[in-house]
């Protein structure tokens, strides 16, 4: 299991099983996670100055951007490598 060190997703207590082995990352390494990334290129291109009245529409947009980025495989390319 691969965790950020995000102060905010520090759990006191967390039981791990005996088969799985946690490997943390630094709190900010958009480096070690390019997803990140994404996520801020489809915020800045399908949010820009735009709130959702409810999850519905967050859904509604993200279903018509997502596969324009991902259309777009030079731009993921350059964004996640």
């Amino acid at each position: 299991m691969i965790v950020d060190g995000a102060s905010s997703r520090v759990a006191k207590a967390l039981l791990v099983p005996e088969n799985i082995r946690r490997h943390r990352l630094p709190a900010y390494s958009p480096q070690l996670n390019p997803q990140e990334d994404l996520w801020d290129e489809l915020h800045e291109n399908e949010f820009p100055n735009r709130v959702c009245a409810d999850m519905t529409g967050v859904l509604r947009q993200l279903e018509q951007g997502l596969p324009r980025l991902a259309a777009d495989t030079e731009r993921v390319r350059s964004i996640a490598a």
